[in-house]
């Protein structure tokens, strides 16, 4: 099968993608790959198949380390080596922004320069993913191997051309990602903002007494309170989350109502439907049962649980998620203080516990230090400005990725030339 042939490019020649560089499967030799003794002060990046997807064109962030026992029974690959999944997340593809290791469920490629570049081959990925992630639907394990990869055949242009179509992708990707860089940040500030001010108190005394310094480290006045079991400022409050926000847990349809067609109500099931802020449309479902509204905070019930996103419209949720929004109006704060309780579930994970799901009285129950209405007011107006810029630039986005998206495949297939 040749995925791009027309009418169009019947002057490019067909090749074997093998012939465009070299493919070589990750390497994670040691059983279980999760084995502590691979990470225990590990310095190596490591990047997963999660991370591929989750990335748009490079790779700038990393979870785990692999240690030198880790590093031994696996390799670094170079930056700009393009990952591509074999396993799990099937077909997804993103360039390496700095060496790393991958495991044996991502393969790598590297272009030979005189023949390609990894950059095409992403978009000829993005092309195809959807037809490769077809071909595997069905298996065992929904999974291919590198002999499917270098067996793929396409009609490929000379380099030159190949490099002018990357020209014109790659501009509305790197303006994807600075967006996606810059909304980052702003969440960072936002989280860092609450941390300094909500867990570590140290927010601005407005008092007298205080002018305007931090309240805890300048000697603010802390209060024991017993349901915490921690000291507080003096005039704040325990409450616990079904307190300050609504909340309503996931119920999935029948199954013969779902279809990826665009008929009835978007279907979000869990987190491997989130992307960048808003989630990604995959399902829809025409006996909707439970619904979160837009703008609703999407939380992850299972593992991963505490992940999160936001609802650009209203839609049907599963089992997998829960939706929230706050009874005072204050989602901003709400938002970060689900980051805070993330960081609590992700501890809990790296200490051993396992904590696969948390139950609605679980979720209900979480407590958390309440503070004075001017604080939460001020709080919010802060991060409301943040969230508009990043609102801004996500739907801003959504455009880029739709042009993009609607570029490649006549790009791909010589309908649309570039001089």
């Amino acid at each position: 099968m040749i995925f791009n042939s027309s009418k169009y490019n019947a002057d490019w020649g067909t090749q074997p993608l093998s012939a465009l560089g070299k493919f070589q499967r990750g390497k994670s030799r040691h059983r279980p790959r999760n084995d502590p003794k691979l990470f225990a002060n590990g310095s190596y990046p490591l990047v997963q198949t999660g991370e591929v997807k989750a990335a748009n064109l490079y790779i700038r962030s990393h979870e785990a380390n692999y240690n030198e026992f880790g590093l031994s029974q696996s390799a670094i690959w170079p930056e700009n080596t393009l990952c591509i999944t074999i396993a799990a997340n099937i077909a997804e593809t993103a360039l390496l922004g700095y060496p790393m290791c991958f495991p044996d469920s991502v393969v790598g490629f590297n272009a030979n320069p005189e023949e390609s570049s990894e950059l095409f081959m992403h978009y000829v990925f993005t092309y195809i993913r959807k037809a490769i992630q077809n071909s595997a639907s069905g298996s065992i394990q929904d999974n291919i191997n590198i002999e499917y990869l270098t067996g793929l055949r396409f009609k490929v242009p000379v380099k030159d051309y190949q490099d002018k179509i990357v020209a014109v992708l790659s501009v509305l990707d790197q303006k994807i990602e600075l967006n996606n860089r810059i909304n980052a940040e702003l969440e960072a500030m936002a989280k860092t903002l609450y941390d300094y001010w909500f867990v570590q108190f140290d927010f601005p005394d407005d008092s007298p007494q205080g002018q305007g310094k931090p309240y805890k480290t300048s000697g603010g006045k802390m209060v024991y309170n017993p349901t915490l079991k921690r000291e507080i400022p003096e005039g704040w409050s325990d409450k616990t989350l079904s307190e300050i926000a609504n909340i309503t847990m996931g119920q999935s349809p029948e199954g013969s109502s779902y279809n990826d067609e665009g008929v009835g109500t978007i279907f979000y099931q869990g987190s491997t439907d989130f992307g960048w802020l808003f989630p990604t449309t995959r399902q829809y479902t025409t006996a909707p049962s439970r619904m979160a509204k837009k703008g609703d905070i999407l939380l992850s019930v299972r593992a991963p649980v505490g992940d999160m996103n936001i609802a650009n419209t209203d839609c049907c949720i599963g089992r997998g998620l829960a939706a929230l929004n706050s009874k005072t109006g204050s989602d901003g704060f709400l938002f970060y203080v689900m980051k805070y309780f993330k960081q609590i579930f992700d501890r809990r994970n790296s200490e051993g516990t396992t904590f696969g799901s948390i139950t609605k009285n679980d979720l209900h129950s979480l407590t958390l230090a309440y503070p004075t209405s001017d604080l939460l007011k001020k709080y919010d107006e802060i991060v409301t400005n943040y969230n508009k810029m990043i609102f801004e630039r996500s739907l801003e986005n959504r455009e880029l990725i739709a042009l993009r998206d609607w570029l490649l495949p006549m790009l791909m297939n010589g309908q649309v030339t570039v001089e």
